[in-house]
């Protein structure tokens, strides 16, 4: 198999497992963490476990950053981010520059990070998460059947497209 078709089948099933957990599990964050960890092994499970509550743009407020991005960005700092044993050597701007990429990939997508906007495009309307009603209706109208999955998978996708190209770009 080449290198070409090895990363569009890694590519395919990271988009696979993400969207898959969504449809599930729910926990969009968690669901993008479990798709790279499965994958790539560059997760560990407490940073899986401090994903959870970033759901829904934070405790399912839909004020905050959409929780499938919360998670993708998760999984790149896992990789690339400053560890405590570097606390006070600054900055490491490796996973800066990556958060941001994947940021600006998301926002160029779904025209915000916020996670109610981001549900105002994917359903022309947002949703009180906690409210029994409304929940039910998001459920109604796709949240996990296709709509969280889908932007779940992508982010996840992208992130494992990101890490494939550190990868690459490191051992040449």
């Amino acid at each position: 198999m080449n290198v070409r078709t090895n990363m569009k089948r890694i590519l395919e099933e990271v988009y696979k497992r993400a969207f898959q957990y969504e449809q599930k599990y729910g926990s969009c964050p968690q669901c993008v963490l479990g798709a790279v960890q499965d994958v790539f092994g560059t997760v560990d499970d407490k940073v899986f476990r401090a994903g959870y509550a970033l759901a829904g743009g934070v405790g399912l407020t839909t004020d905050g950053t959409c929780g499938a991005l919360a998670g993708g960005v998760m999984a790149l700092s896992s990789k690339y981010g400053r560890t405590r044993e570097n606390f006070a050597e600054g900055r490491h701007l490796k996973s800066l520059e990556l958060a941001k990429e994947l940021h600006d990939r998301f926002v160029q997508e779904y025209g915000s990070c916020i996670c109610r906007e981001v549900q105002m495009k994917m359903f022309g309307r947002s949703f009180d998460l906690w409210d029994l009603n409304d929940y039910e209706q998001f459920e109604r109208e796709g949240a996990h059947r296709d709509k969280c999955p889908s932007v779940v998978g992508n982010v996840a996708k992208w992130v494992a497209e990101m890490l494939m190209r550190e990868e690459r770009d490191a051992s040449c």
